[in-house]
């Protein structure tokens, strides 16, 4: 898909600041800003690098301070903001931005048409920037005047003018090479034709991030200018422009231009449809190390890889978006992992892991059995490295051995502490869990279920003995019902424990009906769905709480305590969709005429919001009240996975409910792209 921005948009300082795009290259690298190129985040970089020494993300290249140099006269189309101003004003100049298979900004300065482009060659720690010219008429001689602005420092925080950093360049093959900390790698800038490099160290005082303020952080640095690039450009001529951790040839660094555009082309192709695009989409997230191992990013731009994010999001941005290879591996690497039944939370390049999650392992059951249902090829390495793990995970869960995990008599999980949070709902206000799940949550214990079901069948297909005995299994079913179903109600609790279960109308209950192997019967499963549906389906997504409840949230707003109070209060999560529709179509025998409804309720995600935030691309949370503003992750990996995941399960259920679904998406994406 194509997302196309006038001048309206352009110009509409209010608006272009919301709109962000993204750019990554399969490293953990990324290039971010606003539609304007106005930086709105700390974490927005022209290059920021995924280093392993130190490790983390660092904005290198913040931004480029730009100009066109016609005869006397010298037009700066970037633009910053400063206390109380924006300096340059380069988004006067701005007449169109086109974000596809990369971005693309078109500037109008008197008869002169400017284009820049910006792309990440994959695998390469680079980011290229191309400026195309074009003129209605004679024009004098002209060039661009190019400043770097530079942070060199973490993506998660913000720097200072200081004494410490180096400001010396040295030569470098069409450009310049600077280190301006021991700590970091240098930088080196090239261009591919004539140009002039003019040394001239100076600080940038007190630039601005607008979104990190109204965030409650802190929002003002100072950015270091090395110098000043002055590069002749004639009308037709491209000059290409790179910011890398590595020299290029500038025959090398146009092939790697040619050979991504190329690629990327040709991909576009496939991505005409909400699912073709998602599918797309989601490669941004995969990522491969030094080491040469895939990891999932939870969500860009400032999250790191996640266990729980990872396992719930794989099946979708591999299996259901043809990269069933990238999941298989993911899979397989994750088995290594398992200590004491539990898969880390996250993990440092030191080797440390954090193992404060008490589903990710259960997760990664889940993702594994929809690798064996979806990714033809896996039986040896489901077998040799996938099931090991599996029943080393139940063996652990069972005989007590996974922190913070307590099986009872019937086998079903006691998660936690009032102190602790180990389930996905994990927000916390000064050291104590918004939402305490402590007790028997319901999804933890359907996916233990579910787990002990898959094994068991597992078992059978590589002819060893039952993990779980089936009659084990049933009277377990049966207490679970017992437990968490209110027929009066005609729901399950949220969290059941033996003197106060909680009836807190939340999303989690779906999970007892939508894996694979349900713990609800039709009737009892169409009831929930159906008080799911009217409480808390919304155009983006499930909230995470009834708006009946006292508790409820309608807004995420404010500073970090506020928003994390809201976190899981009423918040819309997308990535609650896939369960959502799974549990729709296992309740339900008119599958065309629900998922219709379904499909024609949550049209507004893939319209208005895929060119409405984080340009092409899900955010991880919503308001939970109209008009559903986007917040938190612009571009969020479980969000783009189970959107992913539910449109295959729809399309592969109703087809000719789907196919004039997406006719009518495309016809309205078209129109907005006039």
């Amino acid at each position: 898909m194509i997302f196309v921005y006038r001048r309206a948009t352009c110009q509409n300082l209010r608006e272009a600041l919301r709109l962000e795009w993204l750019e990554t290259n399969g490293l953990g690298d990324y290039a971010s800003s606003t539609l304007t190129g106005c930086n709105t985040r700390k974490y927005h970089g022209l290059f920021t690098a995924a280093l392993d020494h130190p490790e983390g993300r660092y904005v290198l290249l913040s931004t480029l301070e730009e100009s066109l140099c016609a005869g006397s006269s010298e037009f700066l189309f970037s633009i910053r903001q400063h206390p109380g101003c924006f300096y340059p004003k380069g988004h006067e100049y701005l007449r169109e931005v086109r974000i596809g298979e990369w971005p693309k900004f078109r500037y109008r300065i008197g008869d002169m048409i400017l284009t820049r482009e910006i792309l990440m060659p994959q695998k390469r720690h680079a980011v290229f920037i191309r400026y195309t010219l074009k003129c209605s008429k004679g024009t004098p001689d002209t060039l661009l005047r190019i400043k770097p602005l530079l942070a060199f420092r973490s993506f998660h925080a913000l720097t200072h003018s200081n004494m410490d950093l180096r400001v010396w360049t040295y030569p470098e093959e069409q450009g310049f090479k600077i280190q301006p900390y021991d700590a970091l790698p240098p930088m080196i800038m090239q261009v591919d034709g004539r140009f002039e490099f003019l040394p001239s160290p100076d600080w940038y005082y007190n630039v601005q991030y607008l979104a990190e303020r109204e965030r409650g952080f802190e929002f003002q640095e100072d950015l270091f200018c090395p110098g000043m690039f002055e590069i002749p450009i004639a009308p037709d001529r491209p000059v290409l422009l790179s910011a890398s951790l590595e020299p290029f040839s500038a025959r090398e660094a146009l092939s790697l231009w040619e050979t991504e555009t190329a690629r990327r082309a040709k991909s576009a192709r496939t991505s005409r449809t909400p699912q073709g695009h998602l599918a797309d989409e989601g490669a941004r997230f995969i990522t491969r190390d030094s080491k040469g191992a895939k990891s999932v990013i939870a969500g860009y731009p400032w999250f790191d890889s996640w266990g729980r994010d990872t396992m719930i999001s794989v099946p979708g941005l591999t299996f259901f978006a043809r990269r069933p290879q990238d999941g298989i591996e993911i899979l397989t690497r994750a088995a290594e992992t398992v200590r004491n039944g539990l898969m880390p939370n996250f993990c440092g390049s030191d080797g440390t892991c954090s193992y404060n999650s008490a589903d990710a392992s259960l997760w990664y059951i889940w993702a594994v059995r929809q690798m064996h249902e979806n990714a033809p090829g896996c039986i040896t390495p489901l077998k040799n490295k996938c099931w090991p793990a599996i029943k080393e995970i139940i063996a652990a869960i069972a005989g007590g051995r996974a922190p913070g995990i307590s099986p009872d008599s019937a086998g079903l999980l006691n998660v936690g502490t009032p102190d602790t949070q180990l389930t996905w709902m994990d927000a916390a206000v000064g050291g104590r869990p918004v939402t305490p799940r402590n007790g028997f949550p319901v999804e933890i214990n359907a996916l233990w279920y579910n787990a002990l079901a898959y094994a068991d069948k597992l078992a059978g297909k590589f002819g060893e003995p039952p993990v779980w005995p089936a009659e084990k299994l049933d009277a377990m079913k049966a207490e679970f019902l017992k437990r968490f179903w209110s027929e009066e109600r005609g729901f399950l609790a949220d969290v059941w424990r033996p003197a106060d279960a909680d009836w807190s109308f939340r999303p989690n209950q779906l999970f007892a009906a939508s894996l694979p192997e349900p713990l609800l019967d039709r009737e009892q499963a169409a009831r929930m769905v159906s008080q799911v549906r009217r409480n808390l389906l919304t155009p983006y997504g499930l909230r995470t709480l009834a708006p009946s409840d006292p508790a409820y949230c309608p807004l995420y707003e404010g500073g970090p305590e506020r928003r994390d109070s809201a976190y899981h209060q009423g918040t819309v999560w997308p990535w609650l969709l896939g369960a959502y529709c799974d549990a729709l179509i296992y309740s339900t025998w008119q599958h065309d005429r629900r998922l219709h409804t379904l499909l024609e309720k949550i049209t507004p995600l893939f319209t208005r919001h895929l060119r409405a935030y984080g340009i092409g691309s899900i955010a991880e949370i919503f308001d939970a009240s109209a008009p559903w503003r986007p917040a938190g992750c612009p571009a969020q990996a479980w969000s783009v996975a189970e959107v992913c995941r539910m449109l295959c399960r729809i399309r592969k259920t109703s087809p000719q409910i789907y196919r004039q679904w997406e006719g009518k998406i495309k016809e309205q994406m078209k129109e907005e792209a006039v």
